[in-house]
């Protein structure tokens, strides 16, 4: 079968094409076309020259009109483009005629986005994920991989119907493979369920990183916990979860995670096969949602977010606003308006460090305003009850009495059946 994943490896001369519908203004239409370019570039993809079309109303068969269309058409000529990548999706049909027409690689937005999930992803959940999504994304497209055989017919009714015969048996192909990943997956998710059910019955508090790509929340989670993790100034550098350990004051400590992160025009298909990252912050007790402000897009950034976490149920988790990047460029009137709009936000810089002992507070403020203050005499004999008080990370104030070890903390619910007994 035709593999447009190997031929864009060769590609040399990219030209990327930015829609502005009639519901967006001319400055998002040319953010979402730098964002492209920026996606594009991960690809390694040289890029040629650039185009913003106006779209009253989608044409059925080539997106944009026919006059757009020939303009296109004599771009590609001009600069012998050997890909067309258009920041709007387009349909199988959409992509074929395009490719008739052209006679080069014609892809979009959901497509880049694709094949960078496929070099980024590192375990195997990730890995299953992105072959399934790449799969349902190919399946009603595989007809321009046989464009060729038109080519062969001549006319003669024969040779269509090979072709024809050669579909079914792909298409056959790709669905038996589909079913065979979901297979795999589901056993990989349940794994990675019973681990999580393991983790969760430790009573430690769980806070999840979510932002948008890019954002810097691989280097606050590195700055917060004294961890490695790949932090790269690339969109979609971290894509599998990454749980560490964090260290706060008086002895407490809590699981915090790095997700994926978000963007706009994120394939729904690809939402749904990162729900393993995403589904660590729907039973997070707490999300610090991370914003760069030094991006003039920033809120919609945070209104993508979001629309994110709403989509995945987790928009009721307590959250922490936190602008990072404060040491990066910005004027006055940008923190003022964001104090103003945020007036809770926390203003940090996870390079440099900076508001991070005051975040760390307010992340112990906030999971400890969900627990209870609890005094406990433990019997000497029950030292496991007083191990796995420790192990929750509550413990406020320990003192050995005689009659037993009097404990002072905040302890969550789950501990209730453990304690209850035991109150001073």
């Amino acid at each position: 079968m035709f593999d447009l994943e190997e031929n864009r490896k060769k590609v040399q001369r990219a030209i990327l094409i930015g829609i502005q519908r009639s519901t967006m203004s001319r400055s998002e239409a040319e953010y979402l076309l730098e964002e492209l370019e920026e996606l594009t570039t991960n690809l390694d993809i040289p890029i040629v020259d650039t185009l913003i079309v106006k779209l009253r109303k989608p044409q059925p068969a080539f997106l944009v009109g026919t006059g757009k269309m020939q303009e296109i058409l004599e771009l590609v000529e001009d600069h012998q483009a050997d890909v067309v990548i258009f920041d709007d999706e387009l349909t199988p049909a959409q992509q074929r005629n395009w490719e008739r027409e052209s006679k080069i690689a014609v892809i979009d937005r959901q497509e880049v986005i694709i094949d960078i999930f496929s070099e980024r992803a590192q375990t195997k959940e990730a890995r299953l994920q992105v072959e399934l999504a790449r799969m349902e994304y190919s399946l009603p497209r595989l007809r321009r991989a046989w464009t060729h055989l038109s080519r062969q017919r001549g006319g003669m009714t024969g040779a269509r119907g090979q072709g024809e015969t050669q579909l079914e048996a792909d298409s056959r192909m790709v669905r038996e493979r589909i079913a065979l990943v979901k297979k795999e997956l589901s056993a990989v998710i349940r794994h990675r369920h019973v681990q999580r059910a393991k983790r969760l019955r430790k009573p430690v508090p769980t806070v999840s990183i979510v932002g948008y790509t890019n954002a810097g929340k691989s280097t606050l989670l590195n700055q917060l916990t004294n961890a490695n993790v790949l932090a790269e100034d690339k969109l979609f550098a971290t894509l599998d979860p990454t749980t560490r350990r964090l260290e706060l004051d008086n002895s407490q400590h809590v699981l915090i995670t790095d997700t994926v992160g978000f963007v706009r025009r994120l394939p729904h298909r690809l939402v749904e096969a990162f729900k393993a990252s995403l589904e660590e912050a729907v039973v997070a007790d707490l999300l610090i949602h991370v914003l760069d402000m030094s991006n003039p897009e920033v809120d919609e950034h945070h209104e993508t977010t979001l629309r994110v976490l709403q989509d995945i149920e987790a928009d009721g988790n307590p959250t922490l606003i936190v602008f990072n990047k404060v040491d990066g460029p910005h004027s006055p009137e940008l923190m003022d308006r964001l104090k103003l709009v945020y007036p809770d936000a926390h203003f940090v810089s996870a390079l440099s460090g900076e508001g991070l002992p005051e975040l760390k507070q307010a992340i112990s403020d906030t999971l400890n305003a969900r627990l209870r203050s609890i005094e406990l005499l433990i019997p000497h004999d029950r030292y496991d009850v007083v191990s796995r008080l420790h192990k929750s990370g509550g413990i406020r104030n320990e003192e050995v009495r005689d009659e037993g070890v009097f404990i002072e903390g905040l302890f969550p619910p789950s501990l209730n059946g453990l304690i209850e007994d035991y109150r001073a």
